[in-house]
């Protein structure tokens, strides 16, 4: 995908992207370029696969969810950015916390903010176990979202506790697992999500297929979760 196709196959999305919007884009990918030789942030360097796999990859959220007025978003082990920095991007107006327990990509993300004149951005290095035990941060976001390649009833306990009441827990994942979202059930309502939809579509171009478990917040999560470092991975909720 060429940013020119990137920027078609949005506008038939309705997201009509900017001059400034797309420049914006081209700084983001030359510095992952950069950057990924000093330090690993992601295997996909060719230009047309990080415009697909990627930047649109992480804006297709909002092709199912509401990304504009003033929305707050929290990003759990963000890596690069993804999804979080291109959702901003396209909507200015997003409120994003990104949290990762690697400094050095927190040190990326900083460079990449500050280059790309993104404002209402924070940046925290921190596990989500210890993230999700501050007052600040709990309940607090309208969206919490995770592109991990960790289970589901694992990533429902880093995320889940962030959410606000009415607000979403949304897994990016590559691929269908109904098996997985059966198995994470019982740790999703003893959090306080109740399991919606499961969105499935394809990439352009390669047809790749992705997903998007939405799992909302019902009720305030117990206090003990997320539990200590470690531990949601080590014994995940059954």
């Amino acid at each position: 995908m060429t940013p020119e196709e990137f920027k078609q196959l949005l506008s038939k999305k309705e997201i009509q992207l900017s001059e400034h919007q797309m420049a914006q884009f081209a700084r983001y990918f030359e510095l992952l370029v950069e950057w990924n030789e000093k330090m690993n942030l992601t295997a996909i360097t060719e230009e047309q696969e990080v415009y697909l796999k990627h930047f649109y990859d992480s804006i297709s959220l909002a092709f199912f969810e509401d990304f504009s007025s003033n929305k707050a978003i929290c990003d759990v082990g963000a890596g690069a950015g993804f999804p979080s920095i291109p959702l901003k991007i396209v909507f200015p107006s997003l409120k994003v916390t990104i949290v990762d327990s690697l400094n050095k990509r927190i040190t990326f993300l900083t460079e990449l903010v500050n280059e790309l004149g993104l404002e209402d951005v924070s940046l925290y290095h921190d596990r989500a176990e210890t993230f999700g035990q501050k007052a600040a941060f709990r309940g607090a976001f309208d969206y919490v979202t995770a592109r991990a390649v960790a289970r589901l009833n694992v990533l429902s306990e880093l995320c889940l506790p962030l959410v606000k009441k009415e607000g979403f827990f949304l897994a990016l994942k590559a691929a269908k697992s109904e098996e997985e979202i059966t198995e994470a059930k019982p740790a999703i309502a003893l959090l306080g999500g109740q399991f919606q939809k499961e969105v499935s579509f394809e990439l352009p171009v390669t047809k790749d297929e992705r997903h998007i478990v939405v799992i909302q917040k019902k009720k305030e999560t117990p206090k003990k979760y997320p539990r200590k470092p470690g531990l949601p991975n080590k014994q995940p909720i059954k």
